[in-house]
């Protein structure tokens, strides 16, 4: 199975379905199956970081915020969870935590509740502020309605501190859902589809009294906060529930990963008997010092583990087989399906991955197929009922012409996907290259979504993401439903990316492979994209962890071939690159680091990496780390002999000290650290 392929065909589906979760409420997938789709996409981005794609939906863990709540930014970021299958991905992950954590190890297993991401602030004992996930960075504030649920408390009560932030579920428990569903049907209304997304919708209601009438639920699982009077997550949980939360009691402690598949396997059968849906189990490294030492990846906690439960089967009929275009040109073959219900959605259409896996499970149109949601994050066909196959059926022949330009694809030897080479003719690449530019880790343009930029491409109003500092007003008026403040909001939105600094510009100019983290590396080593376009292959290898593949990306994207076609007389793709940023800089783009930022930043430590465990007094362990960085050092997780110096904080585990000493690593305390450095 061609991982590629896979990726391309989830992007747009995922951005759909992040508009209609996020957005409009109107969730067509359960959040289970949404986070499954996510995560296959995750689980193939770095597995494969060939195909990286910083339009991902994996860079961000949601999408677009409605605007008819205020939005607010989280105090502390809400990650997503890396999913696992088997007990082989969990002893795997231990596998990897035990490298980083000195000394024994256990975890807190939790169940995973089928609901709406919260985080609840609580100031001096009251409720001051309830916010959705959002895209993880901020969310929508929702405290009226949530405040209109029974089990939030309003006040706590006991030895709370003064201020925290406690994550939870708003759920809808089934004899609440079934009794709104029957009262749904005698009033000749439409039924709503399953618990999850009742619950997530009753959120934005717009009147707080109807939220109120709703049977909602909110299950506590985390808190969050400086200097938290507890040392484990276990204890957090048994602090929360006495200070008047309504926390699961069904969370345990255990010791090794073989007791944490117990409880697995126990709740997948018993899971059944609750009142709440469920999707999982939630394994977390019970120490939070362990934690804070293990930190987190772009997306989601090291310190840990969401189990899925195993996926359901069904079968339907493929009536149709379609092919999408990626916005790295990637043809994804996509197989229409007979809607068929499967883990509380309406299934209507899977992936086909590429024209290997087609030819390996021989699918034709017509077939009777098994499909699958598990594992994957959009549903797969696992296998054809060849019994039920029409005499008819005819092989499939794969296409030889893009779907939407009609350029004959191409094929490299030895690779199983297909590409348009139409780069700068073929409409679904242009567009998604500029509504990546404008997603929100990226330029974050307010006023701007992706429907609007297909809009603004098919008017002829943008081929590429530099045009857009170019539209006006005027301009933008006469398309589908804009209005003359949704046109303000759109110019004035474009005008404010003027600000974005150089990294996260970087970031948004679609380099294969320069994802947001390879960018901030080459914004902090190049300063400029000057120094960065005129950079060899030999000094982009020279940086921190910017291998061969991500090198000659990079000089690929800058280099400019002095052939010209002289029947269309279009420049290289280089060359392309090049004029956009130079019109880029003409309408004041960052396109190099500011001199606040590089006033802030020095050479001291360029050239040695640190290993960062303990507890410090003077500064966090994450002020550390960003001290580290801004000083041209490099943070590393584990010691080794390429190690420059272990800073020992109070607690550290004997035998990191040790195999430090064994290998010679200068251990300096957290003082030392702050002199090397002026401080």
């Amino acid at each position: 199975m061609n991982p590629e392929e896979q990726i391309i065909q989830l992007r747009k589906e995922l951005r759909a379905h992040n508009y209609n979760y996020y957005v409009l409420d109107n969730a067509t997938i359960s959040d289970f199956d949404f986070d499954i789709k996510l995560k296959e996409l995750q689980a193939l981005e770095d597995a494969n970081p060939a195909f990286y794609d910083p339009d991902s939906p994996t860079q961000r863990v949601g999408g677009e915020v409605t605007k008819n709540f205020n939005t607010v930014k989280h105090e502390f970021r809400m990650y997503s969870l890396d999913n696992s299958y088997s007990i082989e991905d969990l002893e795997d992950w231990e596998t990897r935590i035990k490298k980083i954590i000195d000394g024994p190890i256990s975890y807190t297993c939790e169940l995973k509740y089928d609901g709406a991401s919260m985080s609840l602030t609580y100031e001096n004992g009251s409720l001051i502020k309830a916010v959705t996930r959002g895209d993880g960075f901020q969310g929508d504030d929702v405290t009226a309605n949530i405040r209109t649920i029974k089990s939030v408390p309003l006040k706590l009560q006991g030895d709370y501190p003064d201020r925290f932030e406690i994550r939870g579920e708003i759920v809808l428990p089934f004899e609440g859902f079934n009794k709104m569903n029957e009262e749904r049907l005698a009033a000749g209304e439409e039924l709503y589809r399953n618990p999850r997304n009742t619950a997530s919708g009753s959120l934005k209601l717009q009147d707080s009294a109807e939220v109120a009438r709703r049977p909602l639920e909110c299950l506590l699982y985390s808190l969050v906060g400086e200097k938290l009077p507890i040392s484990t997550q276990i204890e957090g949980l048994k602090k929360a529930a006495s200070w008047g939360f309504k926390v699961p009691d069904i969370a345990e402690k255990v010791d090794s990963i073989e007791e944490v598949f117990r409880f697995i396997n126990y709740w997948d059968v018993h899971r059944h008997e609750l009142p709440y849906e469920t999707d999982g189990v939630v394994v977390k490294v019970n120490n939070l010092q362990q934690q804070e030492e293990l930190g987190y990846t772009a997306k989601a906690p090291r310190w840990a583990m969401a189990y899925k439960f195993k996926a359901e089967q069904v079968s339907t009929v493929l009536e149709e087989i379609t092919y999408q275009v990626g916005r790295t040109g990637a043809i994804t073959p996509v197989a229409n399906l007979t809607p068929v219900e499967l883990a509380g959605t309406t299934v209507k259409r899977a992936s086909l991955h590429n024209a290997d896996q087609i030819e390996k499970l021989d699918i034709r149109e017509g077939d009777t197929v098994y499909v699958e949601k598990g594992g994957e994050i959009i549903p797969k066909i696992i296998g054809v009922d060849l019994s039920k196959r029409l005499e008819t059926s005819e092989p499939t022949k794969y296409i030889e012409k893009c779907p939407e330009c009609q350029t004959p694809l191409s094929r490299t030897e030895g690779d199983a996907k297909h590409y348009c080479p139409n780069e700068n003719g073929c409409p679904p690449q242009i567009i998604g290259r500029i509504q990546h530019y404008i997603s929100r880790k990226a330029m974050d343009i307010e006023g701007l979504g992706g429907e609007t930029v297909a809009l603004l491409v098919q008017a002829g109003l943008i081929t590429t993401y530099a045009d857009l500092y170019e539209i006006t007003v005027e301009d933008v008026l006469p398309l589908e439903r804009m209005a003359q403040k949704s046109a303000e909001n759109l110019v004035a939105g474009v005008a404010a990316s003027k600000n974005i600094p150089f990294e996260r510009v970087l970031f948004a100019l679609g380099i294969r492979f320069v994802g947001e983290t390879v960018a901030k590396k080459l914004a902090r080593h190049f300063k400029s994209i000057d120094a960065l376009m005129n950079a060899s292959k030999e000094e982009l290898e020279s940086v921190d962890e910017i291998g061969t593949r991500i090198a000659e990306s990079v000089v690929s994207f800058f280099t400019v071939d002095e052939q010209i076609d002289l029947f269309n007389t279009e420049i290289s793709k280089g060359a392309d690159h090049r004029l956009i940023i130079e019109r880029l800089k003409r309408y004041g783009v960052q396109l190099e680091i500011s001199k606040e930022e590089l006033a802030g930043q020095t050479t001291t430590l360029t050239g040695s990496s640190f290993v960062v465990s303990g507890v410090f007094e003077r500064v966090s362990r994450t002020e550390l780390k960003k001290l580290i960085e801004s000083n041209g050092g490099k943070v590393s997780s584990s010691i080794s002999a390429k190690t420059g110096y272990l800073i020992a904080g109070d607690k550290m585990g004997p035998s990191k000290r040790a195999k430090a000493e064994t290998l010679g690593v200068p251990i300096v305390s957290e003082d030392e650290f702050l002199k090397m450095i002026g401080q």
